[in-house]
């Protein structure tokens, strides 16, 4: 019996130090490409200065960054690493190189992600910020041990002031009197407040991803070589490059007759804006028959593809969620991998999963970047300061703790939520499930048909030559004998 004993234990030990090597595995690789991420993106100078001090304090608060954008990354991975982990245990199940790869690693994985997601929202991001604006107190010795005590001292007040609010607006949402022990701040507070955030995180997701998936069409337009519909690239080249001759000259004469900034620098920017359309223009013309006519159509409608699958998946979830109450976002103590497979489709199914769950995550980022209230946060290769990195981290985490969440209140994957993520109040609240699901579908619906109906129209209008007419034509009114008559003009 001892025997025995003894090598359950020995086994249970060697599974733990399996599943630690292989999430330290995991995150430094994610922690290498998230620092090399960064690099690219900040500015050099904040980091070599005069002064010793404020370059270290920087430095320590890049890592730190550095340590969140790893976090979020890991949370985006979550939910596309459980499903595939799933399907390759259905395929392979008695593989003996597959049995690292069991239930206890993948329920690790969230925990750590809910637990390092938090203290990097709650914690770390908010000691870099202070970290890098603080000088230490009056009359203390300067350095960065200075700036360590007030960073500590003033996070610890803004941690009481959180608390605080917390408390008071538990105890008036509740009407019963606010509980007193430390315990039941630990049990009841914390886990709201983890719940409210997650929910700012999911309606943030639920306006920047229909946005996001319509901006993803221009953005894809905008990196690929669209097809020469009735268009002669050679003369739109000349006229750009004598556009560019023109305002080259007109600079120069600027330049020699010592002109003010404010007369040069609206032609500086209007050079610059010439100059790149003629050299997209020189790409369009070198581009070859295939890349214009075939890779620009498959993408769009990959892109179409997929956007009306989660629509269409979002609709059905709608109507599960009124006969089948399995299909409220619950959570799931034993992820019993292995078993079944998470899509009615399979394998097939699972992947496609994997792709819409990916592909909702570049769309939400598409769309809070194309946003107004965060254009300014866009970051810029070796020109993003401290303060915007730090924003950015905070913005990335919060979208990418929200993404399983997001994944299973639509209805994207059957995959129930692990570990803390699936404690959350709201989501055994129908009501606000459905009115989510109803609202990210419609939502969605508008901005795409809103999308490709401007694009067909502007397309057309290029196409036919009317957009050089004047504002003042109201183009609506043009009779359909002109379209049609211009446009065989062209094709002449």
């Amino acid at each position: 019996m001892e025997v025995n004993d003894v090598s359950v234990r020995e086994q249970l030990f060697h599974n733990r130090v399996r599943e630690t090597f292989i999430c330290v595995l995991l995150f430094t690789c994610l922690y290498i490409l998230s620092y090399l991420i960064l690099t690219h993106f900040k500015k050099n100078a904040d980091y070599v200065t005069d002064d010793i001090e404020d370059a270290t304090a920087n430095k320590i608060a890049l890592w730190l960054c550095t340590f969140t954008l790893s976090v979020a990354v890991c949370a985006v991975l979550l939910l596309p690493i459980s499903i595939l982990s799933n399907e390759v245990l259905l395929i392979f199940p008695h593989s003996y190189y597959m049995q690292w790869l069991n239930g206890s690693l993948i329920h690790g994985l969230w925990n750590l992600v809910f637990l390092f997601s938090n203290l990097s929202l709650v914690f770390l991001m908010p000691f870099a910020y202070f970290f890098t604006e603080s000088e230490g107190f009056v009359g203390c010795k300067k350095g960065v041990m200075a700036r360590v005590y007030e960073t500590a001292v003033v996070l610890l007040l803004l941690t009481l002031l959180v608390l605080g609010m917390v408390w008071v607006f538990v105890a008036l949402l509740n009407n019963h009197s606010a509980r007193e022990s430390l315990y039941d701040m630990w049990e009841y507070y914390l886990p709201y407040l983890y719940s409210a955030i997650s929910l700012c995180g999911v309606l943030l997701l639920l306006l920047c991803t229909p946005f996001g998936l319509s901006r993803m069409f221009s953005v894809t337009g905008s990196l690929l070589v669209k097809p020469r519909l009735l268009e002669d690239v050679e003369v739109e080249i000349n006229c750009a490059a004598f556009e560019e001759a023109s305002l080259s000259r007109t600079l120069n004469r600027g330049s020699t007759a010592c002109w003010v900034s404010v007369n040069v620098e609206p032609l500086r920017t209007q050079f610059l804006g010439v100059q790149a359309k003629r050299i997209a223009l020189e790409m369009r013309r070198r581009a070859s028959p295939w890349q214009r006519n075939l890779f620009y159509p498959l993408a769009m409608l990959l892109l179409l593809a997929l956007t009306v699958a989660c629509v269409l998946m979002v609709c059905f979830h709608v109507l599960e969620l009124l006969f089948d109450e399995t299909a409220m976002p619950s959570g799931m103590g034993d992820p019993r991998l292995g078993t079944a497979s998470f899509s009615m489709f399979g394998s097939l199914g699972a992947a496609v999963q994997v792709v819409l769950i990916l592909y909702l995550m570049v769309s939400s980022v598409v769309g809070f970047y194309s946003s107004p209230l965060f254009t300014s946060l866009l970051p810029r290769s070796q020109d993003t300061n401290l303060t915007q990195i730090i924003g950015n981290c905070v913005s990335l985490l919060v979208l990418s703790s929200a993404l399983p969440v997001f994944s299973r209140t639509l209805g994207i994957t059957r995959f129930d939520l692990l570990g803390d993520f699936g404690r959350y109040n709201w989501l055994g609240n129908f009501h606000i499930v459905f009115l989510y699901n109803i609202l990210f579908a419609g939502l969605t619906s508008a901005c795409l048909i809103n999308t490709l109906t401007w694009a067909v129209q502007r397309e057309l209008m290029r196409a036919f030559g009317l957009h050089k007419l004047p504002l003042t034509v109201s183009r609506t009114t043009i009779p359909l004998k002109l379209l049609l008559a211009n446009g065989l003009s062209k094709i002449q």
